[in-house]
């Protein structure tokens, strides 16, 4: 059974110190509660101790958004607990595994041992804690329930987890494949095709244009490699440098919404985290318009955002939400609708929730299908690129054996 250590205070005003045994943290602060304690602080025993403490190989990386999760989940159990929140940012800063997470939720537990909020806390660092983040925690911390907000913003950064790891995932196949496509050309050019040369030598006359097509790209890549890994590597470069551009990530937005394989799923993704983002801080008592534009920043799409800026401008002279939507095709006219009825009805935020669960549900259907369907498409490229490589060699063996009868 672990071992947690405390610091608690008892009824007359002593500090203790000591050692329990429980199952888990809000077994052993529940313990400490029956005894008629307050709890200072408590955590494991071995909480940044053992071995390989010295060597941790996430030294020079930021925490991700597994980390973030992973916090959110347990400050929510142990605030519930009645753990003080000092005590519990403590205690998750000695069991975290990633150190610069830890250098963070250490000065967390300063700023609020200062006196500060904790949303306040958490704007030391804005690329770690969205603004979502910030300003859901802000709106409990005015009206109450804090460990439930905390359970809701750990169970929305859950789905965004899984969202994300679903679109990567559908990514990985045709990555995968396209890789071992291009592999598998490059060997045969580079290996294969040469061994052949020796045989249709002083017969290049004969052979057919196919032959000829692979001969010469095989003596290109055989020769000229280096100027293909740097055209690669320049054309690379500039694909990330032109995304960096206004005009470049706002083309690549649109491509994404154009394509005719991917488009259904970027879609259904930009609109599922659209309108989850908005429900649950809608839900979480923040304001319209600070509503709109933490929506608009973590869009993910440069025509989304748009939208939802141009929905706060809308809403900021007095005008309602449906209104700029009505007008925009990045939205289906049935959810527009759905948005305008929970306007009319003062549900808005249930009705998010619901229309986001759907194309959430629609967004996983779409990454099955589409993976489904680029498994027999890349395997048709895969063997045609094979197929004319191969009857490019074998086609002049025949024709050769004819000449010889």
């Amino acid at each position: 059974m672990p071992i947690y250590r405390y610091e608690s205070r008892t009824a007359d005003g002593k500090v203790q110190t000591g050692v329990l045994n429980a199952p888990n943290l809000a077994a052993a602060s529940q313990q400490l509660r029956q005894r008629g304690q307050y709890i200072l602080a408590l955590a494991p025993a071995d909480a940044g101790g053992g071995p390989g403490k010295g060597l941790n190989f996430s030294i020079s990386l930021g925490p991700g958004a597994r980390d973030v999760q992973n916090f959110t989940s347990q400050l929510a159990v142990m605030i519930r607990a009645g753990i003080s929140i000092r005590a519990a940012i403590e205690g998750i800063a000695e069991q975290a595994p990633n150190l610069k997470f830890r250098e963070m939720l250490q000065q967390m537990k300063r700023d609020v041992e200062s006196g500060k909020p904790f949303s306040e806390a958490l704007l030391r660092y804005p690329k770690t804690f969205s603004p979502l983040y910030i300003n859901m925690v802000k709106a409990s911390e005015l009206s109450g329930g804090f460990s439930k907000m905390l359970d809701r913003i750990a169970t929305y950064l859950t789905q965004q987890i899984e969202t994300r790891a679903m679109v990567v995932g559908a990514m990985i196949y045709p990555g995968i494949i396209g890789t071992m496509a291009v592999g598998t050309t490059i060997f045969l050019l580079t290996f294969v095709v040469p061994s052949f040369n020796t045989i249709f030598k002083g017969k290049e006359a004969a052979l057919p244009a196919p032959t000829r097509l692979l001969n010469a790209l095989s003596a290109f890549m055989l020769n000229y490699w280096y100027a293909l890994l740097l055209g690669a590597g320049a054309v690379a470069w500039g694909f990330v440098m032109m995304l960096r551009t206004d005009w470049g990530r706002l083309w690549w937005d649109k491509t994404k919404l154009t394509v005719p394989l991917f488009k259904k799923m970027f879609r259904a993704m930009y609109i599922s985290r659209g309108l989850h983002t908005m429900g649950q801080l809608i839900n979480a008592g923040v304001p319209m318009l600070d509503t709109l534009a933490i929506t608009a920043e973590i869009s993910g799409n440069t025509l989304y955002r748009r939208l939802w800026r141009a929905v706060y401008s809308a809403v900021k002279q007095g005008k309602k939400i449906s209104a700029p939507l009505m007008r925009s095709p990045l939205l289906p006219r049935s959810v527009v609708q759905m948005i305008s009825a929970g306007e009319e009805s003062g549900k808005l935020g249930e009705v998010l929730d619901e229309v986001s669960e759907f194309y959430g549900r629609e967004l996983r259907t779409v990454i099955k299908s589409v993976t489904a369907m680029i498994e027999p498409l890349m395997i048709v490229a895969m063997g045609s690129v094979v197929g004319f490589i191969a009857m490019s060699i074998i086609l002049p063996i025949f024709k050769l054996s004819q000449l010889v009868k």
